[in-house]
């Protein structure tokens, strides 16, 4: 029952307080059922290969394409990373990449100009793989006709076609997408809560994570919620996803799909793939090894 104090401030009994918490609770896990989507096939190939360890003949490759994406984010906003949420975002998964301190300070100056003027710039490239997939590729390079001229190969090469800017990217809309370790001492309803008073709007129980998805606005808070929760946070990023998703029935399709996507982010150039496939889960397990 709602009382109020001599003051004329309202409130609520220690009892009705706990059943105010458990009734929102169980009302946000019933908006969060309703409104989750299953994780698409690309997340899910996705998440194989980051689980994968870097062999160092690949690590090489990786801080190059971290220093860009470094390097791209401060050129935009600065090389202050308070002040630039990009620019913090991208030293995070470099650090988690395990890029040196040194390779990060020095893409940092580079971006910001203190040691030459950067010619790297940002890009994205669309197109359709195997069996009509739309494919969005983003890429931080200094020479976009090299770039534009290596992907269109590898589309034509891996049974796709690079199309015209805008052909895909009204497919896909920007979110952010945290991935938290399960944990036994998790509370998850505690966590729950917290991140939709944050700005997230779903929590999805994945097989090996729990997920959270927000508004690209509401990042750094509901990160910051998931902390304060007691979360650890495996990765997080802001990614381009796909409004629907097309299913790929047939095995040999969906090898030549995942063979064009892996050649597509071996590139030096491309600093991510997205695209609006899913498929069995089993092939993505098997294709997954083989890479």
């Amino acid at each position: 029952m709602l009382s109020q104090n001599k003051a004329g401030v309202r409130f609520y009994p220690v009892e009705e307080k706990n059943q105010i918490h458990d009734n929102r609770t169980v009302l946000l896990r019933r908006i969060f059922a309703v409104n989750s989507k299953v994780m698409s096939g690309h997340s899910k190939w996705a998440t194989i290969k980051r689980q994968k360890a870097v062999v160092d003949a690949k690590r090489g490759v990786v801080y190059a394409k971290m220093a860009r994406e470094i390097i791209v984010a401060a050129k935009l906003g600065g090389c202050d990373p308070q002040a630039n949420f990009r620019l913090r975002t991208a030293i995070e998964r470099a650090k988690a990449e395990g890029v040196p301190n040194d390779n990060i300070d020095r893409a940092i100056e580079k971006g910001a100009g203190t040691t030459g003027a950067s010619d790297v710039e940002e890009l994205t490239y669309e197109g359709y793989g195997p069996g009509g997939i739309a494919i969005l590729v983003k890429c931080a390079t200094d020479n976009r006709h090299r770039t534009a001229g290596d992907l269109r190969f590898y589309f034509s090469k891996n049974g796709g076609n690079m199309g015209e800017s805008g052909c895909v990217s009204w497919m896909f809309k920007e979110r952010g997408e945290i991935s938290i370790a399960k944990d036994q001492k998790l509370d998850e309803d505690e966590l729950l809560l917290k991140i939709s008073d944050a700005g997230a709007d779903d929590l999805l129980d994945q097989e090996d994570c729990l997920l959270a998805i927000c508004p690209p606005q509401h990042f750094e808070q509901v990160q910051s919620a998931c902390r304060q929760a007691g979360a650890i946070i495996e990765s997080a990023e802001i990614v381009m996803s796909p409004d629907n998703t097309v299913e790929v029935k047939d095995k040999s399709m969906a090898r030549a799909l995942l063979k064009l996507i892996d050649t597509l982010e071996n590139h030096d150039d491309v600093q991510h793939v997205y695209a609006n496939f899913d498929m069995n889960g089993e092939w993505l397990e098997e294709f997954g090894r083989e890479n």
